[in-house]
Parts: structure tokens; sequence; C-alpha cells
């Protein structure tokens, strides 16, 4: 009988994404596995004085945990990703509003989106984490460039309010990462690492 640790059998177990972004199911689907995406149910606001990173460390970890406490047999990937602002965390705006307000703050300046990410499997006891941070470093932008950019893609469930993939790719001057996919929201290298970690078989 195969042991729960035994890389066919880990190769055989439900694969569930702990996350409801379009985004990252998307780029998951890239890696041509069968999967679910599951929303983990939990409270995503910044500790007292946390800064970025911990903080999305902290996200995607507990919602690659949470998932998996409800489902125990399967691998599940967690994600979350936070912009960096001179050490400030910024979040999905949520509206046209507070995305004005992250946009005009990020006009010149150079932001790292921090991108983390865990994979895991209560069955297995298997557990590891990674991130990917990138630098973006955004053009000086005017209030009408801001706006005719929002208007056209509504970025209000993107960190930061930067849709790279869309039109918010007009906005910067660099990014620099080892991870293409990371701001986007889902490192696919380090994903496709922690998976064969795992012991499921890519491609």
């Amino acid at each position: 009988m195969p042991r729960a640790d035994d890389p066919a059998t880990q190769a055989s177990r439900p694969l569930i994404l702990a996350s409801t972004s379009r985004y990252r199911r998307e780029l998951l689907s890239r890696l041509g596995l069968v999967f679910d995406a599951v929303a983990p149910e939990v409270d995503e606001t910044p500790a007292p004085g946390e800064s970025p990173r911990p903080l999305a460390e902290r996200l995607a970890l507990a919602k690659a945990r949470e998932v998996a406490r409800r489902h125990p047999e399967a691998l599940v990937i967690g994600a979350d990703q936070v912009a960096d602002l001179h050490g400030e965390p910024l979040g999905k705006p949520g509206n046209h509003e507070r995305a004005t307000a992250q946009l005009q703050r990020m006009s010149g300046q150079t932001v790292i989106f921090q991108t983390a990410l865990t994979v895991c499997c209560l069955a297995t006891g298997f557990e590891q984490s990674d991130l990917a941070p990138v630098r973006v470093r955004f053009r000086p932008l005017d209030a009408g460039e801001i706006e005719r950019y929002l208007r056209a893609e509504q970025p209000y469930d993107c960190a930061g309010s930067a849709k790279s993939e869309g039109l918010g790719i007009a906005l910067l001057d660099a990014i620099d990462s080892d991870d293409p996919t990371a701001l986007v929201g889902l490192p696919l290298i380090r994903t496709a690492r922690l998976l064969r970690a795992a012991g499921m078989v890519i491609p």
C-alpha cells in the first residue's frame, strides 16, 4: 500500500486554488492541471503596524491552511499580493475614488508588489512557501491619464490598482521580476516548483 507521502500518491491528489480571483484561475490554467477554486474564509485586514511583505506572506499561508483544513486530502495553493509603497501596504482599492488616490501616490514612484505563495497538504504534512517581489517603476501620471485608465480598466480588484496585463502597462516605465506572472497575482515559476516538490508532475 503506498504511503501518503509517496510521489505517486501526491500526484493523484485533488488540486485546489484557495482563491476566487479570476486572474489567478487564468494563470494556473496555463499549467494544464485540473483544479478547483475555493474561496478562503480569511480576514485580510492588516495587523497594526504590519508591513507589506509579512502581510502578504501571512495571508498566503492563512488562505492555504484554511482551505486545506476543509479539504485535508488536497494539495492547496494559497497566494496573496500587497503593493509596497515605501513600506506602506496598498491593497485592492475597491472603488474609483480609492483607486485614483492610489495611482496619484504611486505616480513617479517605485513600488514593490509583494506576491506570496504557499502550497500545503494536511494529509501528507507538506507545506512550503515562497515570495516573488516585483519592482515596478510608475511614470509620472497626470489626472487625465489616471482617469482614462480607470474608466477603461476598472481595476478595483487589483492590488495597487495596477492591471499590468491590460492598459495598466502603459502607466509604467519598468518592471523588474524573475517570475513574469507574479505581478498579475500568481508566480507560475514558483508555483510549478512548489507543486513538483509536493510530488505533482508538471508538465
